[in-house]
């Protein structure tokens, strides 16, 4: 039995509470953080502020008519909506593990390539950086074949 309210759960975040539209700039907000490597950064400074979240969203209430003048962000009310809500932080930090995981995973499979590739160089190639040939890496390590999970098989 816990005293305090609420659950002390991790949210899944896939199978969210947020509506549909909080959910998707919680996700687009995620996929650029890790697109621009600012993944580390982002989950220290979240998780930094994470009991700050409903004033956050106060202080977003307080700065849109400048925002708004300056940038024209249609998702701006949205955002603040999704950070009203305790939850949502721990949602946008666990969307932020998870895309940066992928990209981790790609990252490793691209250097695992490369290593075999740079066996057949010769030393002038290696070392030098003479003369290499170009590369193309192909689409199966780039993105490889999602594996098929559905619980009924094995």
């Amino acid at each position: 039995m816990s005293f305090f309210k609420g659950s002390g759960d991790i949210p899944d975040p896939d199978h969210t509470s947020l509506p549909a539209d909080e959910e998707d700039v919680l996700d687009r907000l995620a996929k650029k953080a890790v697109e621009r490597g600012m993944a580390v950064p982002a989950i220290v400074f979240l998780e930094s502020v994470k009991p700050l979240n409903f004033i956050a969203s106060q202080v977003m209430v307080f700065f849109e008519p400048i925002v708004q003048t300056i940038f024209n962000f249609r998702d701006y009310n949205t955002l603040r909506s999704a950070l009203e809500k305790r939850e949502s932080v721990e949602i946008l930090l666990l969307k932020i593990e998870k895309y940066d995981a992928v990209v981790l995973a790609r990252e490793k499979r691209i250097k695992k390539y490369m290593k075999e590739i740079k066996k057949d160089w010769t030393w002038y190639q290696k070392y030098l950086g003479l003369f290499r040939p170009k590369i193309k890496i192909p689409d199966e390590i780039l993105d490889p074949p999602q594996k098929d999970t559905s619980p009924g098989q094995k």
